[in-house]
């Protein structure tokens, strides 16, 4: 653990933390923020799953995103409850948050079936669905997406930042993945599983035809800024909700695609998760 000496009452943060995976057949590491009275206290607290984009890894919320500074900062002037925020690595092997398709690659399968059994048994986490919420940056902030769109049991709450919303068609899913991963043949997979598979990773196609009720039963926060190359995206799936009536939170402010713009929107989202940690 690395404690910071310079307030009276600190958290503690450690990215070196890591579990052994079956389905990566690997050592998978993720980072932790312990909230200040973690070490004193016997109480569980609530959990904040909180995903890093592309080019960065577990530390990435840490180094740049200052985490420990603004939790700290948040539950000190009483905006955040205390909670356990759990950074996992996703770009170490493969890149990205999703299971692959035609490539033997369970990254949400990972996440769920091990990290969150894993993290529950190892700290004093908090197991129900209305302890746990999920937030994340760009990569993370579709990491955010779709494991709140495909497990609305799991989570009260959901902040993508800045998120990638996927391909409006499969056709651009696929010109994406020929890009992406030329070493992979998707002529060799059956139109109809790559239809099944876009229909499942499209954000805008999921919050069109998700059933309302589980739209419903997650509190969205939806932050992404107005020079952003992501907005467009964005705002669509703002547009969408809003046509169903599923109520959200979205957020534009004047910024890009930077550090500079997640870091002031992390204490909106520790603000945002703890009214449902609360009770709200």
């Amino acid at each position: 653990m690395i404690p910071v000496a310079s307030f009276a009452h600190s958290g503690t943060v450690d990215d070196d933390a890591s579990l052994k995976s079956k389905i990566l057949d690997g050592e998978r590491k993720y980072a932790v923020y312990l909230p200040p009275d973690y070490e004193t206290s016997q109480r569980s607290y609530p959990v904040l799953y909180l995903l890093h984009g592309s080019g960065d890894d577990q530390t990435g919320w840490i180094q740049f995103g200052e985490v420990l500074r603004i939790a700290d900062a948040a539950i000190a002037d009483g905006s955040a409850t205390p909670m356990v925020i759990i950074m996992p690595d996703a770009y170490t092997g493969r890149r990205g948050y999703q299971n692959r398709l035609s490539v033997d690659w369970r990254y949400e399968d990972f996440f769920f079936e091990e990290l969150i059994p894993h993290v529950e048994k190892k700290y004093r986490i908090k197991s129900e669905k209305r302890f746990r919420a999920i937030s994340g940056l760009s990569m993370g902030g579709y990491g955010s997406f779709i494991y709140a769109l495909h497990r609305p049991d799991m989570f009260s709450s959901a902040a993508p930042l800045s998120a990638g919303t996927g391909t409006r068609s499969v056709q651009q899913f696929l010109e994406r993945e020929e890009r992406w991963n030329p070493e992979v043949d998707l002529t060799a997979v059956p139109d109809s599983v790559v239809q099944a598979y876009w229909e499942r990773h499209s954000v805008a196609h999921m919050v069109e035809a998700l059933p309302k009720e589980e739209l419903e039963s997650v509190r969205w926060y939806i932050d992404c800024g107005d020079d952003d190359f992501l907005f467009q995206g964005n705002a669509r799936v703002n547009i969408t909700l809003h046509e169903r009536e599923i109520p959200h939170e979205f957020r534009v402010r004047d910024g890009g695609h930077t550090w500079t713009y997640w870091r002031q929107s992390l204490p909106e989202v520790l603000r945002f998760v703890s009214d449902a940690f609360h009770q709200y």
